[in-house]
């Protein structure tokens, strides 16, 4: 696990990609990078995207919002340069990475889209989703926004019940407004 404090960089997209390099000079060939949002993100998604790396070298998994919540990439298709140029933590993300994946013909295959959770306003469509969520998130979600939580409150008890307290630099899109 690559945690904040082994980051580098300013910009999140700066700290993404010296993490997936650092990690590939750790002498791995491939990599899985997931966000910390998803809450309907299960290991399933995970067995799926390495099954899918053995043929293709880019997996991405979609978020609503138009990022990903998940990203298996071969490290011979890794590109640093291009990597930085990416519009992070915008609604133009996954698109982005699409048009550049079909300019250089690289091959990727996509997994279900999922919905993130990045602010207080994400809680109630997640609710009204037809996917399953965990009883516990569920029942903290609600009570969520019962008590107007701050959303950072109720990923603290997402990731300390699904990820043994682990948390991650967040890289959601950001929401402009009108």
């Amino acid at each position: 696990m690559y945690s904040e404090d082994e980051q580098r960089g300013s910009t999140f997209g700066e700290r993404f990609t010296n993490a997936i390099q650092d990690i590939y000079n750790l002498g791995f060939e491939q990599i899985i990078s997931v966000g910390n949002d998803t809450p309907h993100l299960t290991k399933d998604h995970f067995a799926k995207a390495e099954e899918k790396l053995k043929t293709c070298p880019l997996v991405l998994g979609p978020s609503q919002d138009g990022g990903f919540y998940l990203m298996g990439l071969k490290k011979s298709h890794f590109n640093p340069v291009s990597f930085l140029k990416l519009p992070w933590q915008t609604s133009t993300l996954t698109a982005s990475i699409v048009r550049l994946v079909q300019a250089k013909k690289i091959e990727a295959l996509f997994l279900e889209t999922l919905q993130d959770l990045d602010s207080a306003e994400d809680i109630q469509p997640l609710l009204n989703s037809t996917q399953k969520l965990n009883f516990q998130l569920r029942t903290q979600l609600k009570s969520a926004i019962k008590i107007h939580k701050p959303i950072e409150a109720v990923e603290r008890v997402f990731f300390s019940q699904n990820y043994s307290g682990v948390f991650f630099n967040k890289g959601s899109p950001a929401r402009l407004s009108a």
